[in-house]
């Protein structure tokens, strides 16, 4: 439904609010729940914060209907103005009752990332690796990443590279016996 072609239906039923009319309320919340929903939504970005504040929105407007005044806003304005300033302040809530440790506790944090020596050790390993990869014959060596770092089959090798099958299982098995007394030096 179009909100502007309801606004004098929305203004109608806020009005009848203070005295108790619920179908009052029920009326308004299907004509603006869903805009006002996506307001909150918005602010929030969780659903489920979301729909709480929603909640707490039409309380809001149950209990205050008899503050709003025409002169003052369309009834979505007022309306939206209060879904925001309720979203608003759960965010604020939600950050105060976030418990932060003092600065002096940062020291106790453990990094996860390796050690410096670890990381030293890591690079020369692989340096060390691709060194010995770069002495194979180039055949040997597209063969070999292809097969154990790109992931392909035996089969498929040999057909890319156009060499029977068992000519490339050689090349791989000899390329791995290099690769291996290369490491070990």
């Amino acid at each position: 439904m179009d909100l502007d072609a309801n606004r004098g239906l929305i203004a109608v039923a806020l009005g009848r609010i203070p005295a108790g009319d619920r179908a009052a309320l029920q009326i308004i919340y299907r004509l603006t729940s869903a805009k006002l929903f996506g307001v909150v939504l918005r602010i929030l970005g969780e659903r489920s914060e979301a729909e709480d504040v929603l909640q707490e929105v039409f309380l809001t407007v149950w209990r205050k209907a008899a503050d709003y005044d025409p002169g003052q806003a369309s009834p979505m304005t007022w309306l939206i103005a209060i879904a925001r300033n309720r979203a608003i302040d759960r965010l604020r809530a939600n950050r105060q009752s976030r418990h932060l440790a003092p600065i002096e506790l940062a020291d106790e944090v453990a990094d996860a990332g390796p050690q410096a020596d670890a990381a030293l050790e890591i690079a020369q390993d692989q340096a060390r690796l691709h060194g010995c990869l770069d002495r194979l014959a180039a055949h040997e060596r597209t063969a070999l990443r292809a097969a154990f770092f790109d992931g392909n089959t035996y089969e498929e090798l040999a057909a890319r590279m156009s060499v029977p099958l068992g000519t490339m299982k050689s090349w791989i098995r000899r390329a791995m016996i290099k690769l291996k007394a290369c490491l070990e030096q």
